[in-house]
């Protein structure tokens, strides 16, 4: 799993995932997405690249979309593929983390 980040305009910060987010994807990335979490007001992650999403990949979006939220922050989960787009509506993320298929609708959500 990599993770990698940009800042956008409008202080909005990117993380791009690209692997696996299984036990070993998740163990790779979770420091850092609580990091960020800990100081990011508006956060788009983007899981495109995710090609498996598992019960702790799952932990390692919503911890962080929970500590951004608690300071007044907004996460949005960006254009997941149709399977991972599934386990995301299987297991009820998108009624706690918005999520957004066009960069468009994604920037309107932090607004």
């Amino acid at each position: 799993m990599q993770l990698t980040t940009e800042e956008l305009d409008g202080g909005i910060m990117r993380i791009t995932l690209d692997g696996r987010l299984d036990i070993e994807g998740a163990q790779k990335i979770d420091l850092k997405m609580n990091v960020i979490a800990g100081s990011a007001q508006r956060l788009i992650l983007d899981l495109s690249g995710v090609t498996f999403l598992g019960s702790m990949g799952l932990r390692s979006i919503v911890v962080p979309a929970q500590a951004i939220k608690r300071r007044g922050g907004k996460m949005i989960l960006f254009k997941p593929s149709p399977m991972v787009n599934e386990v995301l509506r299987a297991a009820n993320i998108p009624t706690l983390v918005p999520v957004c298929h066009d960069m468009e609708t994604a920037l309107a959500a932090l607004a």
